[in-house]
């Protein structure tokens, strides 16, 4: 299947990028806006962007085909977990749920359109109307495509130009959506722009920078901080950086039958895009005092990951992370034989500061012959940041406040955790959470499932790019 050259990303690679290349591109797509874009109906962007994603959901749709005909190589995902990952994602983008990020973050899903208010401003004489930026400027992470896909929703929601920096290791889905809006609309799709060049391009960056009335960056800490000195002054800038999650399960969730249940969700959650986004658990906590020990859980999350690597392979990874995972699964299984021949009184058992700390028992649980999966049990709870790619850790806790106080060293860094426990505890364990300061608080096996309403990084997704005028009546 062939695609028409309609974006930058679309040339060849040897197709050389200029400033002045970037700067036409962004006049033309300012124009097109004004001329279409501008005056559309909001109704009419949000049944546009549901049906493109309905689209996507229809196994045989030529853009979606040829996306997991392509990004496998590219993205090292496995075809099956870029399908699931898609599907999680596209099924999220309906005209329900749209409208009602519109009302959660503006108020009125007409204040695109008009100046309207809901009726408690309309009682005090006040009405308001939303404008979004005349370009958005998108930088784009690399690890997995979702963020650039609903930052292309977010941005035709508010009526923007639009211009994606793409990373060159996850390029190809956000550019066969782009192509999908394109297709049913072609003067949306004269309004975006893509393209992808390697990152610290300065006269490129600066170009598009200038251009721009917002920019959005999801990446690295170190990703922002580079572009952060040249964002012109009066350019809102909405940084996504590093963050990281893990999971907690209650002992009231640890009957025989209720905890392999809840491995397999645990196992959803570290297989769902390999593990490689922000939402992503790093480790669970398990309670102490259920049916079944966090050892023993640790044991049926094992067995989880193994039967989803037979349904949803993991994928090839480069030789330099393979190694990383290998060298750290080789470590701690030392660590665990240390442990056993320590308890058997052995003479001979390895030595240094990395074995013979207070740690307590370790064990591991590994995919044979590959680096596919690796469950860790640590004794110590202190909280561990995990290598990802299916590389989890599990340790016990005595409650809810102890792993909070254990994951202290990352507070302030967790986006998502993700629940196992009975809907009434839940109600008094989500205070202590929103306290430490997590954003989301969600089931276990939906980490990697939010909502187009959630707020990323505990701020409103929709109402953080548009600006306000207020019309005071009386």
């Amino acid at each position: 299947m062939s695609l028409p050259n309609l974006f930058l990303a679309d040339l060849p690679p040897e197709a050389a990028l200029t400033p002045q290349l970037v700067q036409e591109a962004c006049v033309a797509i300012k124009r097109n806006r004004a001329n279409w874009l501008l005056h559309r109906s909001t109704q009419e962007l949000v049944e546009l962007l549901a049906y493109a994603a309905e689209r996507w959901l229809q196994p045989e749709y030529g853009l979606r085909r040829l996306a997991l005909s392509l990004a496998p190589d590219e993205t090292g995902f496995g075809m099956a977990t870029l399908a699931r990952g898609l599907d999680t994602f596209f099924k999220q983008l309906t005209v329900e749920n749209l409208n009602a990020l519109l009302i959660q973050d503006l108020g009125d899903s007409r204040r695109l359109d008009e100046f309207c208010a809901p009726p408690g401003e309309l009682r005090q004489g006040r009405l308001a109307h939303a404008r979004g930026p005349e370009l958005l400027v998108h930088f784009a992470a690399g690890n997995l495509p979702n963020s650039a896909l609903f930052s292309l929703a977010l941005g035709v929601l508010t009526k923007s130009a639009q211009f994606v920096k793409l990373s060159r290791s996850g390029s190809v889905i956000p550019r066969l959506w782009a192509h999908t809006l394109a297709d049913l609309e072609p003067k949306l799709g004269s309004c975006l722009e893509l393209a992808t060049w390697a990152g610290g391009n300065d006269s490129l960056e600066s170009m598009i920078l200038s251009q721009a009335e917002c920019v959005t960056i999801h990446g690295s800490n170190e990703t922002i901080a580079s572009l952060v000195p040249r964002i012109p002054a009066g350019c809102r800038l909405v940084p996504y950086g590093h963050r990281l999650s893990f999971g907690f399960i209650g002992a009231d969730q640890l009957s025989t039958y209720q905890s392999q249940k809840t491995a397999a969700r645990a196992a959803t959650d570290v297989t769902a895009w390999n593990q490689l986004g922000c939402l992503s658990p790093h480790l669970f906590y398990v309670e102490e005092r259920g049916v079944v020990t966090p050892e023993g859980w640790a044991d049926q999350l094992a067995q989880a990951l193994a039967e989803r690597e037979r349904s949803e392979p993991r994928g090839e990874l480069p030789t330099d992370i393979a190694a990383e995972l290998a060298g750290r699964r080789s470590l701690h299984e030392l660590r665990g034989a240390r442990h056993a021949a320590t308890r058997e009184e052995a003479v001979t058992v390895p030595r240094g500061a990395f074995f013979d700390g207070p740690q307590g028992a370790t064990r591991v649980w590994a995919s044979p012959e590959s680096t596919a999966w690796t469950v860790v049990y640590e004794e110590d709870p202190r909280f561990r940041v995990s290598c990802l790619n299916r590389f989890v850790y599990v340790k016990p806790c005595r409650d809810l406040a102890d792993a909070l106080r254990q994951a202290e060293v990352v507070r302030g860094q967790v986006s998502t955790v993700g629940t196992a426990v009975s809907e009434s505890r839940l109600t008094e364990l989500a205070p202590l959470l929103a306290r430490w300061g997590v954003s989301r608080i969600c089931p276990l096996g939906r980490m990697q499932e939010p909502p187009p309403g959630w707020r990323h990084d505990g701020r409103p997704a929709l109402a953080d790019l548009v600006t306000w005028t207020d019309w005071e009546t009386v």
